[in-house]
């Protein structure tokens, strides 16, 4: 049974969420702020999450930027649910590390169908590889463990950055079309539009540091790794 997340300071709306996540088979915990889900998400390790964006103490940004940046829960689904619905604000949640975005007022069906998605992408995030490691200087990736290092550090990444690094370096120097990325990274998922694709790109170049000017952009057609 898949452990849902609930995030919300608004009581109605965390009532309405945990009541009928719970009538879909899923076990739910439900918290009024991040800063209480925080305490607690080490310990449960959630299969997926879904919180507000405005909320009390710590806001949605910061609870993503709070679990993105910790090793032991880096790639944990997060889907924002918020009343802001302009495109800046989708892509500053993407890329702050949030997996999906939906906005208030809300179908309660298609958030559901997100939370599927998301949860069922992240447990897939075996891409298959020609490789058991690979090695670029001081970068290191090893897919088994879904580990990426750079000089013996270990590199955050979310699942759906590590799958894309994993499709470009596996590639070994073929152009990967956008149309090969939706169809291998998002399943074809219909909400995901070419300004998501370069947001997440953008968002793996600078985890990466330097080694993200090894993902070169192919105008017109998408992204290659070329690394010395």
């Amino acid at each position: 049974m898949a452990l849902i997340y609930v995030i919300e300071d608004d009581e109605d709306i965390n009532e309405l969420l945990t009541y009928n996540f719970k009538k879909e088979g899923f076990e739910v915990k439900s918290f009024p702020n991040g800063k209480v889900a925080f305490e607690h998400i080490k310990e449960d390790k959630p299969d997926a999450v879904v919180l507000d964006l405005m909320m009390p103490e710590i806001d949605g940004l910061e609870f993503c930027k709070l679990v993105r940046s910790d090793k032991e829960i880096s790639h944990t689904p997060l889907i924002m649910l918020t009343a802001k619905s302009t495109e800046i604000d989708k892509i500053v949640g993407l890329e702050l590390g949030a997996d999906d975005y939906v906005t208030k007022p809300f179908s309660f069906r298609e958030l559901l169908a997100r939370v599927k998605a998301v949860i069922r992408r992240s447990k897939s995030y075996h891409f298959p590889t020609s490789k058991p490691k690979y090695k670029f200087k001081d970068l290191e990736i090893i897919p088994e463990k879904f580990e990426v290092t750079i000089k013996g550090q270990h590199i955050n990444l979310t699942i759906t950055q590590f799958k894309l690094l994993l499709a470009l370096v596996n590639a070994e120097g073929r152009v990967l079309s956008r149309d090969y990325i939706l169809e291998n990274i998002w399943k074809w998922d219909k909400d995901i539009y070419d300004r998501t694709i370069d947001v997440h790109i953008k968002k793996l170049r600078e985890v990466l540091g330097d080694y993200g000017n090894c993902i070169k952009t192919v105008r017109g057609v998408g992204y290659k790794w070329e690394c010395e």
